[in-house]
């Protein structure tokens, strides 16, 4: 061949070598921008990389939970040699996009760090991640559960968009059951047992942002329960003890007697109660430990003569049978 011949020869392989296969039926490669191309390049390779991957999670982490240590578990088990990094937001801009935390900022970092699938906390972490924030800690990988999180900042439609778009989404899966919104609603569910049960720890009505009426309130609505449970635990104890008596149903008996220990007890509460609203709110906790002390002496004044009256009619049924057997003595002789 001669030389001009395989020039061109040699320049026609070059271009067929350069020349891209074209297949009408593939649809188009979709564009990217800069930044995720770039990050897409840095973006390491599982098995060819031997250094751990720095895997980054976020949160508020409010009322730090099961619910919460789950998910960072999940991160942290993310790929077989993991360094888990993990963002907590400050009040300022927790308070400002989301809402009052029950925790303070640095109460949440705390906790975090005592979770042992942590390795390290980042503090005043950024509402929503960018390619900078990804740089400066040499993040590889985002972990959270998929749902979209309104960015309510108005960067973006979801808080996790560019990470996803860019392909260093790793995601997680929420637990079910368990949330800080769910603890809190639970405590404002029972918010008066809460506030008695403090109240009687020794919290004062103003630690607790209780007003004075409040209060007095609580402490009446706990008094009737506990005259409740009382009233319910004597009338089973007089119950069983007069059906050893008596070997027999006696709940109709009981109704019957009840009422008017009850009424007379009732009585003179009530009609305070109605002559000086506020007199028997400031009292009613001396006053219902009073009603206790008179409903005993009265279970146990009434139990005493039910008792007394059996024993009587046993006596006169013995005295009248002893009777009839002298008769029936008398009578064969």
């Amino acid at each position: 061949m001669k030389p001009a011949e395989d020039a061109a020869v040699a320049e026609k392989a070059a271009a067929a070598a350069q020349t891209e296969w074209y297949d009408p039926m593939s649809p188009p490669a979709p564009k990217q921008t800069p930044a995720v191309e770039a990050a897409a390049e840095t973006t390491p390779s599982v098995s060819s990389d031997a250094r751990p991957l720095r895997v980054y999670a976020d949160g508020i982490y409010d009322l730090f939970h099961f619910g919460h240590a789950r998910a960072l578990e999940q991160a942290k088990k993310s790929f077989p040699n993991t360094y888990l990094l993990v963002g907590c937001c400050s009040d300022e801009i927790t308070h400002l996009y989301k809402g009052k935390t029950v925790m303070t900022e640095d109460e949440r970092y705390e906790s975090l760090r005592h979770c042992k699938w942590v390795d390290e906390v980042i503090p005043d972490a950024p509402w929503v991640i960018n390619q900078e924030f990804i740089d400066k800690h040499n993040i590889d990988y985002v972990a959270h559960d998929a749902l979209p999180y309104a960015d309510t900042s108005g960067a973006a439609n979801d808080v996790y968009e560019f990470v996803k778009a860019i392909g260093k989404f790793k995601e997680t899966k929420r637990t079910e059951g368990i949330s800080t919104s769910d603890i809190i609603m639970r405590i404002l569910k029972d918010y008066n047992q809460y506030i008695m049960r403090n109240l009687t720890r020794g919290y004062s009505r103003k630690d607790l942002g209780v007003s004075y009426v409040k209060e007095k309130q609580l402490r009446v609505n706990m008094g009737i329960s506990k005259l409740r449970e009382k009233v319910k635990e004597h009338q089973e104890k007089v119950i069983k003890s007069l059906r050893n008596y008596l070997g027999a149903d006696l709940n109709m008996v009981y109704k019957i007697l009840m009422p008017n220990v009850l009424h007379t007890q009732f009585h003179s509460a009530a009609k305070i109660a109605g002559s000086n609203p506020v007199e028997w709110m400031e009292n009613a906790d001396r006053w219902i430990v009073g009603f206790l002390e008179k409903f005993e002496e009265g279970c146990h004044m009434m139990e005493t003569a039910i008792k007394d009256r059996i024993q009587e009619g046993l006596k006169r049924q013995g005295r009248s049978e002893s009777s009839l057997c002298g008769e029936d003595s008398d009578s064969d002789s």
